[in-house]
Formats: C-alpha cells, structure tokens, sequence
C-alpha cells in the first residue's frame, strides 16, 4: 500500500473515532490541587464540542469539526524541521512588517516560543512592556500566572508553544483594534498551521474573537469547546479552548474567576490525557 494511501486511510480512521467520541487514551483523574486556587466542589459533565465556522469559512459552508491527529503525523514531525519553518515564517513576517500599517511602541518583535511540534498552543493578544524588552511572549506578571497554569497541568514552558495575535506592542499596552488583528492575524495562522497543535488555549477576548470569527463575549465563550481551521497545507480543524487572560485574573482574583480557568484548563487536560502533578500554588 503507497504511503498517500496510507495516510488518507488513517486520518479517515482518526476522523470516524473522533465522530464516535474517541479522541484519546485515558489516564487518570486529575488531582483537585490547581495553580490557581480549588477547582469547583462538583465538575460539571463536560460539554459536547461546539461547531464553529472558522476564518475565512463562507456562509452556509459545512462547518468544522475537530479531528485528532494521527500518530503517524506526529511521527513524521521532527523539532528541527518544524523550527527551521517557524524561521522562515519570522523573517517572512520582519520582511513584510505588517505592524508598519498602525501605530506601535516596540523595540522587539515577540514572534513565539516553545516547542514547536508542542500538543499544546496558547494565543494571547499583544506583547507587554516585559516582553517587547525581552523580545519573549508572558514575561511579566500574566506570564507568571501562566507559567503557573502550565506547571499544576503538568507541563513545562519548554512543552508548549506560546504567541500572540500581534507580534509588537500596542502604545500603552492598548487592546488591539479589528484592522490590527485583521492584519496580523495570517501570520498567527500560518504559525498554527505549523506547529500542528492538538489543543490551542486562547487567552482573553481578542485571540478568542481572531481565532473564532465570532463577536460572542467571553463569558459566553470560555469553558466551551470551539474549532479553528488550520491554512493549508495542514487545513486540519484543531480544537480551540478559550479561557480567561491571566491578566484578567490578576485584575479580578476573585476564588470563582480563578475556578472557572481551572475548570477550562482541565478540560484541556482531559482531552489530552494529561494527569496533574497537584502542585499547589507558590
């Protein structure tokens, strides 16, 4: 059997046992020691997967749905490889300078870090004052919460991959408005698309809203499984988790907003088979 047939055999498989609800191999239940503060006295039963249309997706387009990646994908992907894209991509994107179209006060640009082959993807919205500095995404406080997150899902920094939907710092730390992301956001997206994520984790309102095509508020977004439609040549759906920025968190640290980002965070983990080590919170 040639390889392309192969691979179309597998991926039909992969698809057919997600429809069935099979996404991956169990392990155990996580401990109710989160990073953030105790998860809610009873989990919720999880929700069934919502089907979004993504970016770029026509009206009345079939929508996506989420599929998992085969082991064979997995296989094929080298770190050096997929690093040696992510390169190409950042001196395309230094090339173009999309961030030249609108107003910035940057002195790096903040491109992404991490594994590139990683499980696990989190997109926030914009660089920081520590970060233009450092030139590295969720450095400053927000990082921290975030290093903190990852750590109590069992993970290292080093294990995931994290950007942002802009590469530059907006003047003073400002929102970004609809044309920047308009603007930046094929960069994130071909960024994705490399990486091949399982799981993206999308922090705050504007990476949920870039990802999703949506106008829904976050209260209504977090804690519900959506889909984004990779660019080719992946074009795979990969499930999408939109969550709280940590930055909110800090801002409302309040015992039921750091609840509901653990509750997000272990559905994540749910779906990726991952066991928490139960750290506690420095």
């Amino acid at each position: 059997m040639d390889h392309a047939r192969l691979t179309r055999l597998v991926r039909q498989h992969a698809r057919t046992s997600e429809l069935l609800g099979v996404s991956f191999v169990p392990a155990f239940r996580t401990s109710p020691d989160a990073v953030l503060a105790a998860p809610p006295a009873a989990e919720p039963s999880a929700p069934a997967p919502r089907v979004v249309q993504s970016v770029g997706a026509k009206p009345g387009s079939t929508p996506d749905v989420v599929v998992v990646r085969t082991d064979k994908s997995r296989a094929e992907r080298t770190q050096q490889k997929t690093q040696a894209e992510l390169d190409d991509l950042r001196r395309q994107y230094e090339a173009d300078a999309p961030h030249k179209q609108f107003v910035t006060a940057h002195t790096n640009i903040v491109f992404g870090e991490g594994d590139p082959c990683a499980r696990l993807m989190f997109v926030g919205e914009a660089p920081g004052a520590d970060e233009d500095r450092t030139g590295r995404p969720f450095v400053g406080r927000a990082g921290q919460l975030l290093n903190k997150m990852i750590g109590a899902m069992g993970l290292t920094r080093e294990q995931v991959y994290i950007a942002n939907v802009l590469k530059t710092r907006p003047p003073d730390n400002a929102t970004p408005t609809s044309d920047e992301i308009r603007i930046c956001a094929p960069y994130l997206f071909e960024q994705i698309g490399i990486i091949d994520p399982e799981v993206i984790v999308t922090l705050g309102l504007p990476a949920s809203r870039a990802l999703l095509n949506t106008v829904e508020t976050m209260s209504r977004l977090r804690g519900t499984w959506a889909a984004f439609r990779a660019p080719p040549p992946s074009g795979r759906s990969i499930a999408v988790m939109p969550t709280y920025h940590p930055a909110f968190v800090l801002r409302a640290y309040t015992p039921e907003n750091r609840a509901k980002v653990w509750s997000d965070l272990k559905m994540v983990m749910d779906r990726l088979g991952l066991a928490s080590p139960g750290r506690s919170p420095a």
